[in-house]
């Protein structure tokens, strides 16, 4: 468990309590090269997120807030107020990059240098996922490449876009697999299914699988890639119709 500093607008010093891997706070190699919290997009709701950048930018955290009321920290001979608990973990920049990538082909419709599409003014921090390591290697995955002048220019491809999620629902059906987890239970309760008996399903991992890395995508593609993994789109049941009121109750006085 670490404690991080953090500078509010109004410039009072206060402090955050993580659980984070030990990558997330290696000290910088130069004292320009902090580690950084900052706010980018969320690339599935397109709202301000909290992230963390580690020392010189090369991996990207995802922070999530675990909060209950009344509640504090004792950090040496002071109280921290917010009692929140961050939970710091490592998520791949290429979800945040696809935003910009699906953004710039609706727009422009052309291949463009990476620099010219990760642009946010709204989120100044944003270039800096273009310096996480592998960013460049594994960009090929979700976009299609052209070379002028040995510069290299990019363009969203939704067709191997589809096939690197696939990967992606493939590997996590496997960990949730290899950790003994449970679906059946959580995608039946979502699904509002309900039966005497609930097992594992192979269908029931990939639907699973498939809405943990829909909170990633923007909804558009979460919906392409649900047809592209062979899943129907589940509705809720109609609702029962209401019982019918005892006919004492519908007849009229006298």
């Amino acid at each position: 468990m670490h404690g991080a500093k953090q500078h509010p607008a109004d410039g009072h010093p206060g402090q955050w309590v993580l659980i984070a891997p030990e990558s997330a706070t290696d000290p910088p190699k130069t004292p320009d090269s902090e580690p950084l919290f900052t706010k980018l997009r969320n690339p599935s709701t397109g709202e301000a997120t909290l992230y963390l950048f580690n020392s010189g930018a090369q991996q990207l955290f995802e922070v999530k807030a675990f909060h209950e009321e009344y509640r504090s920290w004792f950090i040496g001979q002071t109280v921290q107020q917010d009692g929140r608990l961050l939970f710091v973990t490592p998520m791949d920049p290429l979800f945040m990059i696809l935003y910009y990538l699906i953004k710039a082909n609706k727009e422009q419709g052309k291949f463009q240098p990476l620099n010219q599409v990760v642009l946010d003014s709204e989120y100044p921090s944003c270039p800096l996922l273009l310096k996480c390591a592998d960013v460049k290697q594994y960009i090929h995955h979700v976009t299609e490449e052209k070379e002028v002048d040995s510069q290299k220019f990019h363009k969203y491809s939704q067709e191997k876009t589809l096939k690197w999620l696939k990967k992606k629902v493939n590997q996590t059906v496997k960990a949730l697999k290899s950790n003994n987890i449970s679906v059946g239970e959580r995608v039946h309760a979502a699904t509002y299914i309900s039966g005497k008996q609930i097992t594992d399903t192979k269908e029931d991992y990939v639907r699973y699988a498939h809405g943990l890395i829909s909170e990633y995508i923007p909804e558009d593609l979460s919906k392409e890639l649900l047809k592209y993994l062979g899943l129907p789109e589940l509705r809720s049941p109609a609702p029962e119709p209401p019982l019918k009121m005892p006919a004492q109750r519908h007849a009229k006085k006298k």
